[in-house]
């Protein structure tokens, strides 16, 4: 199966290597995606820029595919879920939880200048970067991405309500299963509230299991891919 790789804020397709690369030996076809914007030089680029390379993706791929949104992505793959319903096999969503309606993708942090910086550590410290040693850190903050602003402040559109239809799994790093299904059942996630199919995945890692567990997220993610 197709399984497409979108990172978070300030990612580009390279951070998915080594899951990939997990992944091929998995039997899976692994597309990590380079984002407008994240990746490709451009700083005007948006949200919907974004949303359309997503589905240029989707619509490229030979079958069905899962679409994997890591953070702020998962929004991406929950706008897919939106715009293809009946093109995905399944979702999954690493470490984050889609935006609804209305909502503004991601104005975590500041804008300067156009774009949104790479923050430091001091906002993660704690849960999210627990796993990450120095070097880790150092080379993901030298490779991050400033986001443009039209991507972080471009506002979530939903219109099909298929997209409840599509098949979740919810990949629980810094959070735990039970966590997530308190705030999903409290109604906290209100698009996943909704959704007809929601399974939790443990995984033993901060914010970044790409980075500090990829090959057990690569299985988890070949296992979700498995029974789509």
């Amino acid at each position: 199966m197709d399984i497409l790789l979108i990172g978070g804020l300030w990612l580009d397709g390279s951070a998915w290597g080594r899951v990939a690369s997990e992944l091929e030996a998995l039997g899976h076809r692994p597309v990590p995606l380079t984002l407008p914007g994240q990746g490709d030089g451009s700083v005007t680029a948006t949200l919907d820029d974004q949303v359309a390379a997503v589905l240029a993706a989707v619509d490229a791929a030979p079958g069905k595919p899962m679409v994997v949104g890591h953070s702020a992505a998962c929004t991406l793959a929950w706008l897919a879920a939106d715009q293809r319903p009946e093109r995905l096999a399944k979702l999954a969503l690493v470490g984050g939880f889609p935006q609804a309606d209305g909502q503004p993708y991601a104005d975590f942090f500041e804008v300067r200048e156009g774009v949104m910086p790479f923050p430091g550590w001091g906002p993660f410290e704690g849960p999210d970067a627990a796993d990450l040693d120095d070097e880790a850190r150092r080379e993901l903050a030298a490779a991050a991405i400033p986001v443009p602003s039209g991507v972080v402040n471009g506002v979530v559109r939903l219109r099909d309500e298929r997209r409840f239809d599509v098949p979740v799994v919810v990949v629980c790093p810094e959070f735990t299963p039970a966590q997530a299904r308190e705030w999903i059942d409290a109604g906290d996630v209100p698009e996943l509230a909704r959704a007809k199919h929601v399974d939790l995945a443990d995984i033993d890692s901060g914010h970044w299991p790409m980075v500090t567990r990829p090959a057990q997220l690569a299985r988890i993610l070949a296992g979700a891919a498995d029974t789509a």
